[in-house]
């Protein structure tokens, strides 16, 4: 990960004593016989989680930096853009990563219950599947990323985010166009598509460039919440279980302004990234719960005969 870490630097890895202690270290113990008592010592799970020597004495300087730092009475520094956690077992961020797991678990948990409640033949069946899938796969790529934090962990992480609100605004999309008018949320998947394309690409291809990922994703996240809103407010008077779909649009961009609350991480393991990723666990739960109502509602007046609004 020595990309990860140059694109990025912060108060406590520009410390000289940092430096400093990080090439002491590298010199002496990553090297000839030192280096490969420290590869013969190091448990099989660091090594396959790629922890390198030269890892280890960035981990190991940051605390001796942050103690003096704390002895001076300054505030804690943060490293290569993150605040210092301690590791458990191969984990970075332990609480973020166990967080992200409980995502995808309460998901995969929900999307199960979707399908042995809901029949195949709800007209929205297939995309909430296909969500769901984009979703787990999202959930899947933060626990890596918050075990571990190489350059291709963090674009995967980033990526499959994004790639999670846009795929909301289309499920938005054929839930309020797209079953009286396929074309239209055909249209639209192209063009989110190819923003997704667009953005992955500019990230990768010419510059990683954090602030823009920042507002792209919160830019379509407004679009996705009006979007919802707008159709709640609508059906707020015929579908009894609007106010759920509210509920669950307004708490997951509320809770998302807990990243905003940026402290050091108490006892060195929760941070506000993962007081956010723990608070939207429950949030699935009264998604389904929202989705598996309204596929059912779209079912028995499909078998009507009605024509969904």
């Amino acid at each position: 990960g020595e990309l990860a870490q140059t694109s990025f630097s912060s108060q406590g890895d520009k410390e000289p004593v940092y430096r400093d202690c990080v090439k002491q270290c590298v010199r002496t113990n990553c090297t000839g016989a030192r280096l490969r008592g420290f590869q013969s010592a190091q448990p099989q799970y660091m090594a396959l989680t790629g922890w390198t020597c030269r890892d280890d004495c960035r981990y190991q300087c940051m605390w001796t930096t942050v103690g003096l730092y704390q002895a001076e009475g300054y505030r804690v520094p943060q490293f290569h853009g993150k605040w210092p956690f301690a590791r458990f077992l191969c984990f970075e961020e332990p609480a973020s990563a166990l967080a992200s797991l409980l995502n995808g678990l309460a998901c995969l948990l929900m999307l199960l219950r979707y399908r042995s409640t809901v029949p195949r033949q709800s007209p929205m069946y297939h995309t909430i599947n296909a969500f769901s899938l984009v979703s787990l796969n999202a959930w899947f790529w933060s626990t890596v990323f918050h075990t571990r934090d190489t350059y291709l962990t963090e674009k995967m992480d980033y990526f499959c985010a994004t790639a999670v609100i846009l795929y909301s605004i289309y499920l938005c999309c054929v839930r309020t166009l797209g079953l009286r008018r396929p074309g239209v949320s055909s249209m639209v998947g192209v063009l989110l598509i190819l923003a997704f394309t667009s953005h992955v690409s500019y990230l990768t291809f010419i510059s990683f460039d954090y602030g823009y990922n920042m507002a792209a994703n919160a830019s379509i996240g407004m679009v996705n919440l009006l979007w919802w809103l707008c159709w709640c407010w609508q059906n707020r008077r015929t579908l009894p279980y609007w106010w759920k779909c509210g509920l669950v649009v307004l708490l997951l961009h509320g809770l998302a302004l807990l990243e905003l609350l940026d402290f050091p991480p108490l006892l060195w393991v929760l941070d506000a990234h993962a007081v956010w990723h723990l608070s939207t666990i429950p949030v699935h739960f009264l998604f389904y719960s929202f989705l598996i109502d309204d596929s059912l509602y779209l079912l028995n007046t499909e078998k009507m005969g009605v024509k969904v609004e």
